[in-house]
């Protein structure tokens, strides 16, 4: 029985007969006549919502509630991109004050940050549908404000990288929670916006931090870009005291179900979650986002293209300095001012996004006999692979030209966003297919898509150097051209015969 299911009172049950209907995007039931039987065996000690316009189900909070939620999601959200980046600029200066002698451990001093999202997903996005969301939230925010703060008094290498590391577990706690926690709120068909402004988060950190890193690093000390992200990420735990509400819907019930066992003094009264002890249940937190990624087709596509899309990402905040300031001779605060172009195309992106995928979904809803599917995401991530290609190309070739410095800035622009259209359309996609695992399902792409933003810049140096920028950067538009092209077209006809196979996939 879900845990979300609807449960007529005691005289509906002896006074008329229902049937249930389970509606495929939040999964509760709806009921309508049939045998009375049924119902009269029904379990009333089930606790869930008062019917479905329940004020406390977060799907009905108010509007101004809901953005004020969004927001301050966001903003989480925002704080850790911004510092896996902000350092970039400086990496020589750091590299030479805590006396690292390559290139690669120098560079390391960045990724390693983006190592630790691959670990911290696998236990934050799970655990918040065992404790809630707001917990994980602020805990992990106070995490990453400690040893961010540390890793500006670092001294040596080895005490730089262990707190860089572990700064960057508690970051990569609201990447894994968002997606899920905006899923909590909004509808489908109003997600899209929501969506949009969330997944703007994780885009303009990198390119907000290397700018203001840049001009640290050109007029003060490298430790500056830790200090001041550490003060910003006290702000941003202000907002969320301000504005963060639990909104998970599980743990609304097991509250809600405590308050009714106190208030009645009825101790049968349960919210049909499984019973299980503390251990156990974090022990299957745990493993759900590894046996999703590797049982669900849907979840390791998508993982894969998100996680090359975070890659490249990465991999041109990384060598932003060398084309700038080596290749085209800019100041290091003027270079830095390059990385605005990724945030007007990552603006772009989101305002067509914003305009035209929520549209989008409710024509082809319409069009289906108003009967939604996650595949009416497809068509954002199909125009979204190919514009991401062009601008890798236009980029490459620019630089590799050595022509005026607009050309490859606007390469970028494209570039960033095509990136903005499939990495909205693949994130609605996966929440619309698996909304009640939602936060599972995101820790999963999470996954590669960190392994992927920590191994790309690491390998960068060595393919421009090998290739030059044309044909270097031509090499990964090529590979986005085999994933990227394919993929939408694939879960456009089979997406649907994919969901039904899945245990976890909603409907």
């Amino acid at each position: 029985m879900s845990k979300s299911e609807y449960v007529p009172s005691q005289s509906e049950a002896h006074s008329s007969t229902y049937s249930k209907e389970r509606d495929l995007e939040t999964g509760t039931l709806t009921q309508r006549d049939t045998d009375s039987a049924s119902i009269i065996s029904r379990d009333l000690n089930l606790v869930t919502w008062d019917g479905p316009d329940d004020p406390e189900n977060p799907k009905n909070w108010p509007s101004n509630v809901k953005w004020h939620y969004t927001l301050a999601v966001s903003v989480f959200t925002f704080i850790s991109p911004v510092s896996s980046a902000m350092v970039a600029p400086a990496l020589d200066k750091l590299g030479k004050d805590l006396h690292m002698t390559s290139k690669i451990e120098i560079d390391l001093a960045l990724s390693i940050f983006v190592l630790a999202y691959a670990i911290g997903p696998l236990v934050f996005g799970p655990a918040s549908e065992v404790y809630g969301r707001v917990r994980l939230f602020q805990f992990s925010n106070l995490w990453y404000l400690a040893w961010n703060l540390g890793c500006g008094f670092a001294q040596t290498p080895a005490e730089f990288f262990v707190f860089r590391f572990l700064a960057g577990l508690g970051g990569s706690a609201p990447l894994a929670l968002g997606g899920g926690a905006i899923s909590d709120v909004w509808h489908a068909e109003h997600r899209g916006k929501a969506m949009g402004i969330y997944t703007l988060a994780p885009i303009l950190g990198p390119v907000i931090g290397p700018i203001a890193g840049g001009f640290i690093a050109q007029y003060s000390t490298w430790r500056w870009v830790f200090w001041s992200s550490s003060a910003s990420a006290v702000a941003i735990q202000v907002v969320g005291l301000i504005w963060l509400r639990e909104s998970h819907p599980a743990t609304l019930l097991k509250w809600k179900r405590n308050r009714l066992a106190k208030e009645t003094g009825n101790d049968q009264l349960h919210t049909g979650e499984k019973v299980e002890t503390l251990l156990q249940k974090i022990r299957g937190a745990m493993i759900r986002p590894v046996r999703m990624i590797t049982t669900q087709p849907i979840i390791a596509v998508t993982a894969v293209y998100m996680g090359y899309l975070f890659g490249i990402s990465y991999l041109m905040v990384t060598t932003f300095p060398d084309v700038w300031a080596g290749w085209y001779g800019e100041s290091e605060g003027i270079a830095g001012l390059n990385y605005i172009s990724i945030a007007i195309g990552s603006f772009a992106g989101l305002f067509l996004n914003v305009l035209y995928i929520d549209r989008i979904y409710r024509n082809l809803k319409a069009k289906n006999g108003n009967v939604g599917c996650p595949e009416f995401r497809m068509p954002t991530m199909f125009i979204g692979s190919f514009i991401f290609t062009v601008g890798l190309f236009w980029y490459g070739w620019s630089v590799q030209g050595h022509v005026h410095w607009i050309m490859p800035n606007i390469g970028v622009v494209i570039f960033a966003a095509g990136t903005m259209g499939c990495l909205q359309g693949m994130q609605m996609y996966i929440v619309d297919c698996y909304t009640t695992y939602a936060a599972s399902a995101m820790s999963a792409c999470a996954l590669l898509r960190s392994l992927a933003g920590f191994g790309f810049p690491l390998f960068a140096p060595y393919l421009y150097s090998d290739l030059g920028y044309g044909w270097g950067t031509s090499v990964l538009a090529f590979i986005s051209i085999a994933i990227g092209i394919p993929a939408p077209i694939i879960f456009w006809k089979y997406g649907a015969q994919l969901r039904a196979m899945s245990t976890y996939a909603s409907g």
